[in-house]
């Protein structure tokens, strides 16, 4: 089956994953994640991206991003990746690419879905049996968005802001969502819109976007999708 077109709606959350080449460590060190958010935070203010939800994994991340323009994310992840990229070399004597191909993203949808992603990003850890809890990772949102820590680089979506009336309120909400697990078909569904480039969401939010695109956003099997297996089981 073959991958669809990068969609990007500014004003709407996208999701976006990048991983190591070969599924390799991009993280190294506690000072490789600060550069890492110290690089992303100027690239979003520079090119117009506001940053709702991430984890940074040893070998991949996840983002959870608004863009202001059709170019604001590319510029980010390209701003974004280059000067991590000089940095890791430099700092490890490497050479190559550090990145497995370009970034995978996916449009979502804000009230059907949204929430559900932060969720899907911030239990990576726990999916991948380093933590037992959210809160016990370092390297994510969840401690702004569900303990009230002051994460200089997180700005809250509207649908986060709906949770509660103050801040107490809405961490409290937060934390509740988290009680039970996701749904396996709603993980594999999040899995797949993001690694194939589609849309998020229900039928009548994919037709707006296809309506505001002027082109297809859904995919048409062709003797089936020979990788699938290779995603099954991702984080």
């Amino acid at each position: 089956m073959a991958r669809m077109p990068r969609v990007t709606c500014p004003g709407l959350p996208h999701h976006i994953i990048q991983r190591g080449n070969n599924r390799s460590a991009i993280f190294f060190d506690d000072s490789d994640y600060h550069a890492y958010l110290n690089w992303l935070g100027e690239a979003m203010q520079k090119y117009g991206c506001k940053l709702h939800a991430y984890v940074l994994m040893t070998n991949h991340i996840h983002l959870l991003l608004t863009p202001e323009t059709d170019l604001s994310i590319g510029q980010v992840m390209q701003s974004l990746g280059r000067c991590y990229v000089r940095y890791i070399n430099g700092v490890y004597q490497r050479t190559g690419t550090l990145w497995e191909g370009r970034f995978k993203s996916s449009v979502v949808q804000s009230e059907s879905y949204l929430l559900t992603c932060y969720r899907y990003i911030e239990l990576n850890p726990v999916r991948a049996g380093m933590v037992n809890s959210p809160e016990a990772y370092r390297w994510s949102s969840y401690a702004s968005n569900a303990l009230g820590y002051k994460d200089k680089y997180i700005e809250v979506h509207e649908e986060y802001l709906r949770l509660g009336g103050d801040e107490h309120e809405r961490c409290r909400a937060y934390r509740g969502l988290f009680v039970d697990p996701i749904e396996t078909d709603l993980l594999q569904e999040i899995r797949s819109s993001t690694n194939r480039n589609e849309v998020l969401g229900n039928d009548r939010f994919k037709d707006e976007i296809q309506s505001q695109l002027g082109r297809r956003v859904r995919l048409h099997p062709h003797g089936g999708d020979r990788r699938s297996k290779r995603f099954v089981g991702e984080s």
